[in-house]
C-alpha cells in the first residue's frame, strides 16, 4: 500500500531504497515511515541521526545507513539487476502486484527472477507439510495441474514436500508458478529445490523475495514470507498439515488479509490432517473436488467457458476413452484441445474416479 505519488525513481533514489533495504530492524512499515516523513529514501538517508531518532527508529538502523556494508550490498544488488530476467518491484511504482499492494505491511521492495507479469495473474495458493505423505503429494500435483490448467498461477513457498510437488505439477502441464522464498534470490533454500526454480525461471514463472539478496535462511524469514505468498492469491488451499505446521500460518493471513481458506480433509488417524481438519472446523471451505475452488473463484478469474475443465455430463474425453483406451497425446488429437487442458481434465476426471491411467494409456471406468 503507497502513500506516494507514483514519479520515476532516480538512480539516486533507487540507491537509496536499496540502502534502507538492508537496514536492521527496518521493516516494512518503518521503511513506510521514512518515506512519510522525508519525502524519499535520498532524503531519509542524508538527513541527521536527530530526525530519525524522532521518529523513534533503533538507533542502528540511523548509524548502519552510510556504512561500507550497506553502500556494497545496494551496489551489488544495483550489478544484480543489470542482468536479463532479474527485477525489482516497488510498492509505489507501476507493475506491483495490486492484491500484494492492498496489504498494510506489503514488501517495499521484491526481488524477482523470471517473468514479473505473471504477479498480476489470478494466484492461487498451495501449501501443505514440508514431510508430506505420498498420497498428500499425489493429491497435490493431481490440484495443481488442474488448477494450472484452468489458467490459474501456482504459488507457493518452494519449500520441499507439497510445496514443491504443486510447483513441479504446474510446469508439467505448461502451467505457470511463482515460488516466494524465505531468504535472498542469491542464498537460496532449499539447495535440494534449487533445480526446480530454475526450471521455473527457465520456462516463464517466476521466483521472487522481499529479503535482501544474500539474506539466509532465518526462521523468523519464513512467517514472513508466508504473508506474501497468500497476499499475491486470491485464496490458499491447504493439502495436508500438521497442527503446528506453518502452512496454518498462512492459512490464518490469508483469512486475516480477506482471502478464500480452503483445505483437503484427510484420515482421522493421519497427522497429516489435522490441520487440515482444524482449519474445515474454523470455517475453511472444505476441498473434494477441484470444482470446489473453481465455482468460487471463476468469477475472479474471468476465463471464457472453453477455458476451464469441461463440465463432467456428456464429458468429450470420457467418450472418446469409452470407445477406446488412450494416451493423453492421443487424446489431445482426437478431441483438438491442447495438451494442458487435456491434461487437467483427466486429473478431473481421476480424481472423480471416472477415468484411470494404466502403463501410460487413459481408461474410463463404468460407475
Amino acid at each position: 500500500m503507497s502513500l506516494f505519488a507514483i514519479t520515476p525513481v532516480s538512480p539516486a533514489e533507487l540507491e537509496a531504497r536499496l540502502r534502507l533495504h538492508r537496514l536492521p530492524e527496518l521493516g516494512p512499515r518503518r521503511f513506510q515511515k521514512l518515506l512519510e516523513a522525508f519525502g524519499s529514501a535520498s532524503a531519509a538517508i542524508s538527513a541527521p541521526a536527530s530526525a530519525w531518532r524522532a521518529l523513534g527508529l533503533p538507533a542502528g538502523c540511523a548509524e548502519a545507513r552510510r556504512s561500507p556494508e550497506i553502500r556494497d550490498g545496494a551496489s551489488h544488488a544495483l550489478a544484480w539487476l543489470e542482468r536479463p530476467g532479474q527485477h525489482l518491484l516497488m510498492w509505489d511504482q507501476p507493475g506491483y502486484p495490486a492484491l500484494l499492494a492492498e496489504l498494510c505491511d506489503a514488501p517495499p521492495l521484491l526481488f524477482v527472477a523470471g517473468d514479473p507479469g505473471i504477479l498480476e495473474k489470478p494466484q492461487l495458493a498451495m501449501v501443505g507439510s514440508r514431510r508430506a505423505s505420498r498420497p498428500g503429494m499425489d493429491t497435490a500435483a493431481a490440484f495443481s495441474r488442474s488448477l494450472a490448467g484452468a489458467g490459474f498461477v501456482i504459488t507457493s513457498g518452494l519449500a520441499l514436500g507439497i510445496d514443491g510437488a504443486a510447483h513441479q505439477a504446474a510446469l508439467d502441464v505448461g502451467g505457470q508458478t511463482v515460488g516466494v522464498l524465505g531468504t535472498g534470490l542469491e542464498n537460496f533454500y532449499p539447495q535440494r529445490n534449487r533445480q526446480l526454480a530454475e526450471a521455473m525461471i527457465a520456462q516463464g514463472s517466476a521466483v521472487v523475495s522481499e529479503f535482501p539478496l544474500d539474506a539466509g535462511p532465518h526462521a523468523s524469514n519464513f512467517p514472513r514470507r508466508n504473508r506474501i505468498i497468500s497476499g499475491l492469491s486470491l485464496g490458499v488451499l491447504v493439502v495436508e498439515a500438521s497442527v503446528a505446521s506453518g502452512s496454518l500460518i498462512t492459512a490464518r493471513l490469508a483469512a486475516e488479509q480477506g482471502r478464500e481458506v480452503y483445505a483437503i480433509p484427510g484420515s482421522i488417524h493421519h497427522p497429516g490432517a489435522r490441520g487440515c481438519h482444524q482449519l474445515i472446523r474454523d470455517g475453511a471451505v472444505l476441498v473434494e473436488t477441484i470444482e470446489h475452488i473453481l465455482e468460487a473463484l471463476r468469477g475472479w478469474q474471468n476465463l471464457a467457458p472453453s477455458e476451464v475443465a469441461p463440465a463432467k455430463a456428456d464429458h468429450l474425453l470420457l467418450r472418446l476413452l469409452h470407445a477406446a483406451p488412450h494416451t493423453s497425446e492421443a487424446l489431445a488429437g482426437a478431441s483438438g484441445w491442447a495438451l494442458p487442458k487435456v491434461l487437467a481434465a483427466l486429473t478431473e476426471l481421476e480424481m472423480d474416479g471416472r477415468a484411470v491411467c494404466e502403463s501410460g494409456r487413459w481408461f474410463a471406468r463404468v460407475i
